[in-house]
């Protein structure tokens, strides 16, 4: 039978979530939709975006909040800069200043915020950037976020050492908290784990005001198992 390892050291990184203020995403409203305008959009070197309160996702209509919805476009080569210097997965888990200017270049300033990516779509051949959707991440907001699980100490694994197989069961993490304390990472040491050995979910330890949004807090993340256990006989009730 698999053992659970008591006394895991998890590391909860909290401070590169909200350490890219000096990431300003710059943007212009846009008034229509559509493939055809998208598609002159990015012609003209420009990223089709949206931005609206998450509340607007709720299926219970009478919790939505005021949208604040805005169609946008934003600069494509700032947009790339911002992905490579952030690295994804992290951008989705990282919060970004937000100033949505009158016209490209201008000096007036229509609105401003926080906010968070919550999509990054993606050409499937090329990887180029079609459009990106943002919900606003003002201090206070409650907001649902899909926070990316990174294990480290694989190199000293002791079960992975005998031979053992490391099984990542879940890449994120869906937690419920305010903008300012969503973390842009977990970082989940492994360096002590034998075979048999897993981490569950409440095994996590992260910042109290974090709410793990799963139905079963006790479903494993990772497992170390042995390699043989893929290939061997089921066994005999």
């Amino acid at each position: 039978m698999s053992r659970l390892l008591r006394g895991l050291k998890t590391v909860l990184q909290t401070s590169p979530a909200n350490s890219h203020h000096y990431h300003t995403i710059q943007a212009i409203p846009r008034e229509c939709t559509g493939s055809r305008i998208s598609s002159r959009d990015r012609a003209q070197g420009r990223i089709p975006a949206v931005v609206f309160s998450q509340a607007l996702l709720d299926k219970n209509p009478s919790s939505r909040s005021p949208s604040r919805k805005q169609l946008l476009t934003t600069e494509g080569k700032q947009i790339r800069s911002i992905v490579k210097s952030v690295e994804l997965p992290f951008f989705c888990s990282t919060t970004f200043q937000l100033q949505i200017r009158a016209g490209s270049g201008s000096s007036v300033l229509l609105e401003s915020g926080r906010v968070l990516p919550i999509k990054i779509h993606r050409d499937d051949e090329t990887g180029k950037i079609l459009n990106l959707v943002f919900v606003w991440a003002d201090e206070g907001t409650e907001l649902k976020v899909d926070v990316p699980v990174v294990f480290k100490g694989l190199e000293d694994c002791p079960g992975l050492k005998k031979g053992g197989y490391f099984n990542m069961i879940r890449s994120s993490l869906k937690f419920q908290c305010q903008a300012e304390h969503i973390p842009q990472k977990i970082e989940v040491d492994v360096s002590k784990l034998d075979i048999g050995d897993r981490v569950l979910m409440h095994d996590i330890e992260v910042h109290p005001s974090l709410k793990l949004l799963s139905k079963n807090e006790s479903m494993p993340i990772c497992k170390i198992v042995p390699i043989y256990s893929e290939n061997s006989e089921p066994t005999k009730a």
